[in-house]
């Protein structure tokens, strides 16, 4: 049997231990160091006001320098796979560019990309055929004979043979400048389509092209459609490229 005396003293010791780990755990949490910004992400709590948003999550910061893309990731300003690079600005003008006369009955449309410098439409019967003078800017766009061979590429033969062994080039200059002409006719499987799904094949074309050598890069001229169409328009392409000149 316990004296009073005893309970006493077991009751304050056990009260004062008691309180003394209260203290050591309340010493602990105040040492706590907080999250800081380079905590993983955290799930969004709801909003003290009892509202249904949510605070916003806090991520990870990528490792690495500042700025420093992670690997593998593309050069920023970097053209999309597939895509074209537009001609340096100014290029192509003043003294660095090409005029022609435009064949008459032929209708000026807005080129559909940076990368075609006039684009024309050659009314027929048969169909009507597209003219596009394309320019790429300094040390763009191959050499003529390369053109030549990927223009007849776009086209399939009716034998299947090879559409380069058929295809027609011929040279000449005008005035200063030094000019490849180019004729190719089979089935067109569509040209440059800037990143889109190529156009159906077109039985029954012809192209008409030409690269011509400008002050500071090749031009180029191609003239496509159905082979009655373009064949109705040859003189007038011939005659817009023997009126080529350079400068403004």
């Amino acid at each position: 049997m316990l004296l009073y005396g005893e309970t006493i003293v077991r009751t304050r010791t056990a009260t004062l231990g008691i309180l003394l780990i209260l203290a050591f755990l309340v010493s602990c949490g105040k040492g706590e160091k907080p999250a800081g910004p380079d905590s993983a992400t955290r799930d969004a709590a709801p909003a003290p006001n009892g509202d249904a948003g949510a605070r916003p999550a806090r991520t990870l910061p990528i490792p690495g320098a500042a700025g420093e893309l992670p690997p593998g990731h593309p050069p920023l300003g970097a053209p999309a796979p597939g895509g074209i690079v537009p001609p340096p600005a100014g290029s192509g003008t003043g003294g660095t560019a090409i005029r022609w006369s435009v064949p008459a009955g032929w209708v000026e449309e807005t080129p559909s990309s940076s990368m075609r410098k006039a684009q024309y439409r050659a009314p027929g019967a048969a169909g009507d055929a597209e003219c596009v003078v394309f320019y790429f800017g300094p040390g763009q766009g191959g050499d003529p004979a390369s053109n030549a061979a990927r223009w007849a590429g776009q086209f399939v033969q009716p034998d299947g043979s090879p559409s380069e062994q058929a295809m027609k080039t011929s040279r000449r200059s005008v005035g200063a400048i030094s000019v490849l002409e180019v004729e190719v006719t089979g089935t067109y499987t569509g040209g440059m389509t800037g990143g889109m799904a190529p156009a159906a094949d077109k039985p029954g074309s012809m192209l008409l092209g030409a690269v011509a050598q400008g002050p500071d890069a090749n031009w180029f001229f191609k003239l496509t459609g159905p082979e009655a169409t373009v064949k109705a328009h040859r003189a007038a392409f011939e005659e817009m490229i023997g009126s080529l000149k350079s400068g403004s």
